[in-house]
């Protein structure tokens, strides 16, 4: 986001903060939040209507209360006041920040219930499954399917498996990707709960599991290199051949005896 989007956003998350202050049912917070990032995103006349930067912001906060008030909860409405008051430097800036202040709130909802480490590793390993799985991931992503089938295909797979976030966070990143990759959208929903944790994911690829002392000395070593708690998510891959592989964000730390080999062979050739 621009400079203006993101003073928008910074102000919105701190009338979400406020709103979970305050003892609000944070999933039904989420959820109501979720669905108004969809109902903005799917109507171009109303998300200009919101974030028009020459409109008066009381102007655009009062539309925002006429439209939502006795639909949601007040909270709901507060938050989304706040963010049609503000100024924004793109349209789609505009619900793209309600759908993540509405992720932040579900995932509070877990952190409150005790499952917010839960969620995470599921959504991670939702992930890596969808990844792995070439008809899978075309039959989440392939968008001449019917979204309520794809949706559908999401419970079967979760429902009595996952915990209910886990289950509502990989729905709606199946049918709103807002023009992301599922891989993509995942990844910011983890990046969102890394960040509401106040630590670091590290995503850790190997041949072999890792013993748990191997992963404490790990996550210590990261530590200190990034000064917060890491939290490791393990991928095997046997064409590492030992060694290992750390990513964390866009950074990408290789050790692993494969890339080692390479760049000798690189070295001698020249190539």
């Amino acid at each position: 986001m621009r400079g203006s989007s993101r003073v928008a956003a910074l102000a919105g998350s701190k009338a979400l903060d406020a709103a979970l202050a305050g003892g609000v049912d944070r999933s039904k917070l989420g959820d109501e939040l979720l669905a108004v990032a969809d109902t903005i995103d799917g109507s171009a006349t109303l998300r200009r209507a919101l974030a028009d930067p020459s409109r008066e912001a009381a102007d655009k906060a009062a539309l925002a209360e006429r439209l939502l008030t006795g639909k949601v909860t007040p909270e709901t409405v507060v938050v989304v006041k706040n963010l049609a008051g503000q100024r924004w430097a793109a349209e789609r800036d505009l619900p793209d920040t309600v759908e993540e202040l509405g992720i932040s709130a579900v995932l509070a909802g877990a952190e409150q219930s005790g499952r917010i480490d839960r969620v995470e590793d599921e959504l991670f390993r939702f992930e890596r499954t969808v990844a792995g799985n070439p008809e899978l991931r075309d039959a989440l992503t392939n968008r001449q399917r019917d979204p309520q089938a794809r949706a559908g295909l999401v419970q079967r797979l979760l429902e009595g498996k996952a915990a209910p976030e886990t289950v509502r966070l990989a729905r709606q990143a199946v049918l709103a990707p807002r023009g992301r990759k599922l891989d993509r959208t995942l990844e910011g929903y983890l990046a969102l709960a890394a960040q509401r944790r106040e630590q670091v994911t590290a995503v850790v690829t190997v041949a072999r599991d890792l013993t748990d002392q191997q992963r404490e000395r790990l996550a210590a070593a990261l530590q200190n290199i990034y000064g917060k708690p890491v939290q490791l998510q393990q991928v095997l891959d046997p064409h590492v051949m030992g060694g290992i592989r750390v990513q964390v964000g866009d950074e990408v730390v290789d050790g692993t005896v494969l890339r080692r080999l390479d760049e000798a062979r690189r070295h001698i050739t020249g190539s």
